[in-house]
């Protein structure tokens, strides 16, 4: 990755930068007063579609795995997905869990770079579903604006993650094909097998769909729970805008996205004519929610057993 060289460090300094300059420019008793009104029957509802979250992912990655003739079970890729999902809210970058989820599965199985290439496909998976729905969901809020010409100033920090992903997924590429040409064949022709050819390409965007959709869920209620919507249309604009956050998470320079969503939030909610608090506070909501739901997988980090593939 193009930022795997920062220090860690330098990426909690980043994230604790970024918190503190949206908090610098918002009204903060208005944020925590927003916190305080989250309902908690809500958040104990969000926490049980973060359980769903996680076994419809298991499942995703089980499926590309067997796809690639790597063995799987679908309890210990439930075990594996908590562990890493609970590494990717504690530790920089957002994507250290999968890599040792990766390294894991790898240690299990005969064959090693097919179970490499089940979590990166898997993961590939995901972020095209969620890259379409954000920009199609932000496309229809700059069109109810009515600002047309000012789509990509509203999608704001979603349209610097898709750039970022871009310029990042281009490197590593870059940076495969100068290793070696055979490596990339592997894995172009994992790609087709795992997720383009039929009927992958069906089971992929519709299990990564059911995925993006919980994320949605869980900004959705809470958003119900602190009374953010009360009509149909208004419901659909802040989907729109929390899709739009969920893209500005990707960008991997802070801590499980902390300060970069936030910041996000602040920006993007004016625009719909939100005040930006409401926008911190679902953000910040979310991100302990998730936090929170995660915490099962630190029970997998004392434990010295692989994934059997």
């Amino acid at each position: 990755m193009l930022t795997r060289r920062w220090p860690p460090w330098l990426r909690w300094a980043l994230t604790l930068l970024l918190l503190l300059t949206t908090a610098w420019f918002l009204d903060v008793s208005v944020v925590w007063q927003e916190l305080a009104g989250f309902s908690l029957p809500m958040l104990l509802a969000a926490m049980v579609v973060s359980v769903l979250q996680v076994l419809v992912s298991a499942w995703r990655w089980r499926y590309t795995a067997g796809r690639l003739s790597v063995g799987l079970p679908f309890v210990v890729a439930v075990r594996e997905y908590y562990l890493a999902t609970f590494l990717n809210q504690v530790l920089p970058g957002g994507v250290l869990g999968d890599v040792n989820r990766a390294w894991r599965h790898s240690l299990g199985s005969a064959a090693r770079l097919g179970a490499v290439h089940a979590v990166m496909i898997e993961r590939l998976s995901g972020q095209m579903v969620m890259v379409s729905v954000a920009l199609g969901l932000g496309a229809w809020l700059a069109l109810q604006q009515g600002r047309i010409a000012g789509v990509v100033a509203d999608m704001g920090g979603g349209v610097a993650a898709v750039v970022v992903l871009i310029v990042v997924v281009l490197g590593l590429l870059a940076r495969l094909w100068a290793r070696g040409r055979g490596y990339v064949h592997a894995l172009r022709r994992d790609i087709r097998r795992a997720l383009l050819s039929w009927p992958a390409i069906v089971v992929q965007v519709s299990s990564s769909a059911v995925v993006v959709a919980t994320y949605l869920c869980v900004f959705a209620l809470l958003a119900v729970g602190a009374g953010y919507w009360s009509e149909p249309q208004q419901a659909l604009a802040l989907l729109a805008l929390c899709s739009l956050l969920l893209l500005a998470m990707a960008v991997p320079v802070s801590v499980a996205g902390w300060g970069v969503r936030e910041g996000a939030a602040a920006l993007l909610w004016p625009l719909a004519g939100l005040p930006p608090e409401q926008g911190v506070a679902l953000s910040v909501g979310y991100g302990l929610a998730v936090l929170i739901s995660s915490l099962p997988g630190a029970v997998f980090m004392v434990s010295g057993r692989y994934p059997a593939g």
